[in-house]
Formats: C-alpha cells, structure tokens, sequence
C-alpha cells in the first residue's frame, strides 16, 4: 500500500493511494488518527477495509507534504555506498551520522529551496525507511519487523555551510531542502531483494548519480540496530540510508543547484521524486 500526506484547501490531512486516486484518511479518522504517524504507531489498523472506501482526491488536487512532516527524529548516513572500484574489505567501522530537522523538510513536487546565503545547493539522492515499531538495543536479525515502509529522500546540501567545521549541522537544515516523498510504500508491499533496488538521481533530465542499494556499505538491518543502540526509534521516525557519488559536489567541475533546475531521485519500486529549485524570497 502507498500511504501519503497532504494539504488541501490549506487544510493538512493524510490518506491512502489506490489506482481511482486517493482516500482522506485523515477526515474520516481524524479524532483516532490525526496524522499518518498515528497511524503507524497504531499498526495500521483496518487497513484492508479502508483501501475499499471511494476516493476523495486525486494528486492534482492536494499539495503532498514529506511522507511523515512530524517525525520525532530523523537521522541521516553519510555517503554509505561502495564504489565501482572500492575495496569491501577496507569499510569504516562505524556509519556516519547526523541528524535533520522536520522543519527543513518538503514533500514532492514543492519547490526547493537555494538559500540567499550561498550558491552551493547540492542533492542526494537517498532511500528513506520509516519505523513503523518502537524499540531499544534492536537486534539486527529483528531490524526488518521494526520497518514500516520505504520513501525517497534528496538531501539537499548547502556545501559551503556544511564545511565550517567538522558538524554537518549548519548546511544539511536549511529550510526547504530536505525533500521527501512522493509517498511510502509499505514493508509488506515491497520487500527488498537481496540484489537491491535501483537508485538513479537525475538533474534536468540528465541521469547524474547511478547506484544499487545493494552496494550499502552499511545495511538497513545494521543502521536500525546501531542508531537503536543510543536512542529508542519509535513510530514514525525516518532513517535517511546515505548516498553514493556523482552529487554536484564530487563532479569535475563541480555542479550546483540553480534556480529552475529539475531534480528527480527514482527508485525502483517506489517512484520518483521531482522538486524544482527556486531561489529563496
């Protein structure tokens, strides 16, 4: 199942996509679920049932949100893929890790956000794993039932800001540059296989990153089980699983973002996510 979350009229709700279009979960349930985290946290209930109500929208009528706009914590790898000519043996020990704001977030289609203060926009184009199930010190081999579902993420980089010091902080929290979306596709309806699901990040129409999720140099199962080792990952969070070359950044000459350019991140068995850059106001 694709769940998704939205504005329409200004009003903010969350729903189910089925192929007539989509059902507003978040009117019809709205003093049991008020968003599409509630929802996780509950087990999806009566799922089934709700996948047969008529539909209330189609995507052109609302305004998608990020997949989950109020995650209690999202935390993000960096890099986390092997190159074509890396040696498997030489992996760090330990993943790379920082954490975003829900305020810096976007949903599919809603501009992005080139800040005033820099030039260096850059993306990534990264698998997103909802929770779907609390847990604490997560043994790896039980990772898998702690996952809700899967989105796609564009980190969206301010690379200069980045680069002050040895935090990422600054540069990876502008508002307005942390995409994600277009919606989540559910754990049951879409299992990972073991030779991984096609990445592709394209700006413009041309293809400038090209990965497999199968080449992670940390899996899903260990990222889950290392970050709940010193936090309790609850429902709803968002693991942001790394990124592999070919971001502006590591390009010869480099290439940033530029007001009016098209990025689109697709992933094998999810979709695609498309935000159009915009200067910021």
């Amino acid at each position: 199942m694709r769940y998704v979350s939205f504005t329409k009229a200004g009003i903010a709700s969350w729903g189910l996509l089925t192929t007539g279009g989509g059902i507003d979960l978040g009117r019809r349930l709205a003093n049991r679920f008020p968003d599409l985290r509630a929802y996780i946290a509950a087990g999806f209930p009566n799922c089934d049932a709700y996948g047969t109500l008529p539909c209330d929208f189609t995507l052109d009528e609302v305004d998608l949100s990020p997949v989950i706009p109020n995650p209690s914590k999202i935390v993000m790898a960096a890099l986390n893929y092997f190159e074509e000519d890396d040696d498997r043996e030489k992996a760090p020990a330990y993943p790379v890790l920082f954490l975003r704001l829900p305020s810096s977030q976007i949903g599919h289609r809603a501009p992005m956000i080139s800040p005033r203060v820099s030039d260096r926009l850059d993306f990534e184009g990264e698998l997103a794993v909802i929770i779907g199930k609390s847990g604490r010190h997560i043994k790896r081999e039980e990772a898998q039932s702690h996952v809700a579902g899967y989105a796609i993420y564009n980190d969206g980089s301010v690379r200069d800001w980045q680069r002050h010091s040895h935090q990422f902080t600054p540069g990876k929290n502008f508002v307005g540059t942390g995409a994600f979306g277009p919606w989540m596709v559910t754990s049951d309806a879409l299992t990972l296989p073991p030779d991984g699901l096609s990445l592709v990040a394209r700006v413009n129409g041309i293809e400038k990153q090209r990965t497999n999720t199968s080449r992670m140099i940390f899996d899903i199962p260990y990222q889950i089980s290392y970050i709940s080792q010193f936090t309790t990952l609850e429902p709803g969070d968002v693991i942001v699983t790394g990124t592999c070359t070919g971001f502006g950044s590591t390009r010869k000459p480099q290439e940033f973002l530029r007001a009016g350019d098209v990025v689109e991140i697709e992933i094998e068995g999810i979709g695609t996510l498309s935000n159009t850059v915009r200067d910021e106001k």
